[in-house]
C-alpha cells in the first residue's frame, strides 16, 4: 500500500501530516528556544520561532492525508513495535537555512548522523516497509530541529553544541495548517 497522498491531487483535502520523532528533553528544548530567540535578534528575521513542544528531529515521514487512515496506524504501530534500540545521544552544534520551493525557508539547528542514530532510521524505516508503508525520504538523513520559517537565508555555522539523550521515539499527529501536534505512541529505547 503506498501511504502517500500526492500534494498534487486537486479533489483530495490533506488535514494531517504523521510522522515518527524524536524529542529534545526539557533543559535541551529550553536551549534550542533561546538559541532561536537569539537569532531572531542578530539576524532580525521577522518569523515566529517554533514553540518548545513542537521542537523534534523527524526519524521517517509517513505523509499527508485527508484525516488519520486508520490502515497507516496500524501498520506504523506494527512497525515501530519492532524496532529494538538503546537510547541515542543527539549534538546539534550547526545553524543553516535548508533551501525549498517556498518563500519562507527553514532555519534549522543540524549535526551530524552517528552511529546509533542511523541505525534507528535505518531500522524503522525498513521496518515500515516491511509493514507495507511507502516512505518519500531524502538521500541522505540529516538530524535537525526547525527553528523557524524566514525569508531571509542564514548561512550554515557552528553554533554551541546542544545536547541530549534520546530515550523514547513517538508516532505524531501534524494538524496541517493550524501548528497543532499530537503524539499517538510513544516506545522506549532501552539498552
Amino acid at each position: 500500500m503506498n501511504a502517500i497522498v500526492s500534494e498534487h491531487a486537486p479533489s483530495v483535502h490533506l488535514t494531517e501530516s504523521i510522522f515518527f520523532a524524536l524529542y529534545p528533553d526539557a533543559p535541551a528544548a529550553t536551549r534550542i528556544t533561546e538559541l532561536a530567540a537569539r537569532l531572531r535578534i542578530d539576524h532580525k528575521l521577522k518569523a515566529t520561532p517554533i514553540p518548545a513542544a513542537r521542537l523534534h528531529i523527524t526519524l521517517q515521514y509517513l505523509g499527508a492525508f485527508p484525516g488519520v487512515p486508520a490502515d497507516v496506524l496500524k501498520q506504523a504501530h506494527t512497525a515501530a513495535s519492532q524496532i529494538t534500540s538503546p537510547p541515542v545521544e543527539l549534538t546539534l552544534d550547526r545553524i543553516e537555512s535548508f533551501s525549498g520551493r517556498r518563500a519562507k525557508r527553514p532555519l534549522v539547528l543540524s549535526g551530524n548522523v552517528t552511529a546509533p542514530l542511523d541505525a534507528l532510521e535505518q531500522t524503522l524505516g525498513a521496518a515500515l516497509a516491511t509493514a507495507g508503508i511507502a516512505l518519500k525520504r531524502h538521500p541522505r538523513f540529516t538530524p535537525h530541529v526547525t527553528l523557524l520559517y524566514d525569508e531571509h537565508r542564514i548561512a550554515r555555522r557552528p553554533v554551541e553544541p546542544i545536547a541530549w539523550t534520546a530515550r523514547e521515539f513517538v508516532l505524531v499527529r501534524s494538524l496541517l495548517g493550524r501548528s497543532q501536534y499530537e503524539v499517538l505512541a510513544r516506545w522506549p529505547l532501552v539498552s
